[in-house]
């Protein structure tokens, strides 16, 4: 076993950068946080692995091909050189753990690394507006989880007010395959799905755009490493599979979900588009955001054997700030800023990361690198912290009220939603995960 990783000189908040602008305390991007992705030059077509700082990004092809990453493992400098994140994840979290390391060294103020690095600035650094960041993996398989059981409890009063809480949901991870070949990356247009409801309890359903769009803040969760066909993950070793963090939008069409998720799930309501954000805050960059797992009610039940132990109880959560905002097309045209509709946090998740990955494995279901798994709407336990428009206007009994006049209880055509996440505590620097943002198009 692995031990989890400490706070290290990577994480100082006093350590700053020869790059200007990853020294603004309020931005996503200082040293101490060094996100990785994937982009493509505006110029060219070959994707680069890349690492956010400040506001620019770190060419790893470019640096690689100037010595830069020369110290390293063969294997991890010819990862760093590739198409996509893949390369990296499947080598796993360690090898990820020096990249950083080094990089930090190569970016802080000081040292002979900093000097030689700094001598490459214009061959290695491209501004972050002159690149197109794109889905970080090539994911093989997506999964999306239902672990905030705040969202679960208030959903299942809209729909079962009798039976708002299933019974197993206490017990197990609960969670459902997505479509990994939807998943799209920040600021692509999300086309309204079309698909079959019905309303009332009677008569035909008819075929037609969604009128129930709805989004859901959520975690993302990147797979790293490998486990064969057949081999659980043990909790004890499950953060080893856990390459970072990012942000997701599980688009979710209401009215079509509705009618078709009994008896086993959604389906057509969930496959049309997830948006991901383009940066991956690796594990390591959050261990000062570390944060014991989810309190359960005296009258809880504990977890089974293999989805507790100590470790995970007192530091399994992470600490991050999850905001959803609207900007609608006329707000836009007036030249209204967008409108915050909830702040949640990820310590409100019943389930801790490591134990959605042991669960998700614990049948011999091999996590491969570069799969997506997603946390599930991250509901608080208050009305501000509802992180979805489900929840946020009762299913449309109670609209919003948006700057400019405007309401909503679904997503209009034109509306754009942004999601947004950040990490602060004493005595650490501010860490960001930048932007998931999409615009939802007319459909059908």
């Amino acid at each position: 076993m692995i031990e989890r990783t400490r706070t290290d000189d990577t994480h100082d908040p006093t350590l700053r950068s020869w790059v200007d602008s990853a020294n603004d305390a309020s931005g996503d991007f200082p040293i101490q946080n060094l996100p990785f992705a994937t982009f493509r030059h505006d110029f060219e077509e070959r994707p680069r692995v890349g690492i956010a700082i400040g506001d620019q990004v770190l060419d790893c092809l470019e640096a690689g091909r100037a010595g830069c990453f020369d110290s390293l493992n063969p294997a991890v400098r010819d990862a760093l050189q590739s198409w996509s994140l893949n390369a990296l994840m499947a080598l796993g979290r360690a090898d990820a753990r020096d990249v950083r390391a080094l990089v930090s060294r190569m970016l802080r103020e000081g040292g002979a690394h900093a000097e030689a690095t700094e001598r490459l600035r214009d061959r290695v650094l491209v501004p972050a507006s002159r690149v197109s960041l794109l889905v970080p993996a090539e994911i093989g398989d997506y999964t999306d989880f239902y672990a905030s059981i705040f969202h679960a409890s208030r959903v299942g009063a809209l729909f079962r007010p009798d039976n708002p809480l299933l019974p197993n949901y206490k017990w197990v991870p609960i969670g459902y395959h997505g479509r990994a070949s939807s998943v799209v990356a920040s600021e692509a247009s999300v086309r309204r799905p079309v698909g079959q409801t019905r309303k009332g309890s009677e008569g035909a359903p008819a075929v037609g755009p969604s009128a129930g769009l709805d989004y859901e803040v959520e975690l993302a969760m990147w797979v790293c490493g490998q486990n064969a066909l057949g081999e659980a993950v043990p909790l004890a070793r499950a953060e080893e599979r856990l390459f970072g963090l990012g942000l997701l939008n599980d688009w979710s069409a209401r009215d079509i979900q509705s009618w078709e998720y009994q008896p086993l799930g959604p389906f057509l309501s969930k496959s049309f588009a997830t948006t991901v954000s383009p940066w991956i805050v690796t594990a390591d960059a959050l261990e000062p955001f570390r944060a014991p797992a989810f309190t359960r009610d005296a009258g809880d039940p504990q977890p089974l054997p293999y989805l507790d132990d100590g470790n995970d109880r007192a530091h399994g959560a992470f600490d991050v700030i999850l905001e959803a905002s609207i900007c609608t097309e006329l707000m836009r045209a007036s030249g209204l800023p967008p409108h915050r509709l909830s702040a949640s946090n990820t310590r409100s998740l019943y389930w801790t990361p490591a134990q959605m990955i042991t669960h998700h494995a614990s049948n011999g279901c091999n996590l491969r690198p570069g799969d997506l798994l997603g946390s599930g709407t991250v509901s608080g336990p208050t009305d501000d912290s509802r992180a979805c428009l489900l929840e946020i206007t009762r299913r449309g009994a109670e609209p919003v009220s948006l700057p400019g006049g405007e309401t909503r209880t679904f997503l209009q055509d034109g509306d754009e939603v942004i999601v947004r996440g950040w990490c602060e505590r004493d005595g650490a620097a501010r860490i960001g995960f930048g932007e998931c943002r999409g615009v939802v198009r007319a459909g059908g």
